[in-house]
């Protein structure tokens, strides 16, 4: 069959009545389409005026372009580096296809659908996952308040994907073996004022420790700031040993808020969080940090767009 050239294709498009269905196919197609050039200037973009990343000196000059990207050398340590050297970015390829893809993180859409939309194989599209991700989360707040709400949700360990397991294996969605929180359980814990901001941290298996709030919480509380957590005894030890005004809703018994006083908030956060993560069948227990991170971005809102998520991932870090 003779190929249609680009004029007798859009004569026929032209001609032609689609239906609802195929018209959105095609305009999601359209839209699908990236000029490799314009994602090579974006990254250039986001890394203009960056000083050396090797010895951080700003006496640098052009040496050359590689695969499309202006190549800098310093004049103090003498090493070459692009744009994206020393980003979560550095070294990935097919960079054509990247906003392709972002737009695939904006949509959660799962590993093999984001390999088959984007024309990449499901490896690449894994990798993919766990750089521009994470590269996208580090914009977090520095600090949160005046209240903060904080508290933990627990999901079941997994070594999914894992080559050395330290456990026999579990069939999918299987359960801990014994009642309650123990080792077993990964904690996941979040702090989340009353504008939505937030923050996320993983602290390892088991219940939260004072100690592990005081290294996770302690530098974003603000000093006059309110601290709502449950009733657990580990948020009053910190709280006492930070100074750190606290006021606690006594959950077990039953009692869900008393005015202000409340956790509901980033309880909610936690509920999305575990509904959001259905579609991904299970995740990692060593990438959990990872897709909490995802879901903060997600609900956030400020990464609206695959430009923004391309140049929050592409700084340097």
């Amino acid at each position: 069959m003779e190929a249609l050239s680009f004029n007798q294709l859009f004569e026929a498009l032209e001609g032609a009545v689609l239906a609802p269905a195929a018209l959105a196919q095609l305009r999601a197609w359209l839209a699908a389409i990236r000029d490799p050039a314009e994602c090579l200037a974006l990254i250039e973009q986001a890394a203009h005026g960056r000083p050396c990343p090797h010895c951080g000196s700003q006496r640098v000059h052009r040496c050359g372009r590689a695969s499309g990207l202006q190549r800098f050398r310093c004049l103090a340590c003498r090493r070459s580096y692009n744009a994206l050297t020393r980003t979560p970015l550095a070294r990935l390829r097919k960079r054509g296809h990247w906003l392709t893809y972002l737009q695939c993180v904006l949509d959660a859409r799962s590993v093999r659908a984001a390999a088959a939309i984007t024309g990449v194989h499901r490896t690449t599209s894994f990798r993919w996952r766990h750089r521009f991700v994470p590269g996208a989360a580090r914009g977090r707040a520095a600090t949160l308040g005046p209240i903060v709400e904080a508290d933990e949700t627990y999901l079941i360990e997994s070594q999914k994907g894992s080559r050395q397991m330290t456990r026999p294996p579990r069939k999918r969605a299987g359960k801990a073996r014994r009642r309650g929180i123990s080792s077993e359980l990964d904690c996941l814990l979040v702090a989340r004022d009353r504008r939505g901001r937030t923050l996320d941290f993983h602290t390892g298996r088991g219940p939260v420790s004072a100690v592990q709030l005081g290294a996770c919480l302690g530098k974003v509380l603000p000093v006059q700031g309110l601290l709502i957590s449950d009733g657990a005894m580990a948020y009053r030890r910190f709280a006492q040993d930070s100074g750190i005004r606290h006021a606690f809703v006594n959950v077990r018994a039953g009692e869900r808020s008393r005015g202000e006083i409340h956790i509901q908030n980033v309880n909610g956060w936690h509920a999305r969080f575990k509904g959001w993560l259905i579609r991904f069948r299970g995740v990692a227990s060593k990438y959990l940090v990872h897709y909490s991170g995802w879901q903060r971005v997600l609900d956030d809102g400020q990464l609206r767009t695959p430009t923004r998520l391309l140049l929050a991932a592409a700084e340097s870090g």
